[in-house]
C-alpha cells in the first residue's frame, strides 16, 4: 500500500508543478470524472501517508529522518 500512495503522491507532485505551466492533467482532454478521480485517489494517497509514513519510512523509523 505505501508503494501505491507514494507512487500516486509523485504523480500528484508532477500534476502540480505541470498545472503551474498550464499543462496538467485538466488540459489532456481526459473526461472529467477520471480526472476527479486521480485527484481523488492523490488526495486519499496523502492522507493515508501522513497517518502511516513513519511507520513505512526506514530513516524516520531509524530516527535519521527529516
Amino acid at each position: 500500500m505505501h508503494k501505491i500512495t507514494f507512487i500516486l503522491l509523485v504523480i500528484g507532485g508532477l500534476n502540480w508543478l505541470l498545472e503551474a505551466f498550464g499543462y496538467g492533467l485538466g488540459g489532456w482532454g481526459l473526461p472529467s470524472s477520471l480526472v476527479m478521480i486521480i485527484y481523488v485517489l492523490v488526495g486519499l494517497s496523502a492522507i493515508y501517508e501522513i497517518f502511516s509514513h513513519k511507520s513505512n519510512c526506514k530513516s524516520c523509523a531509524a530516527g535519521t529522518g527529516i
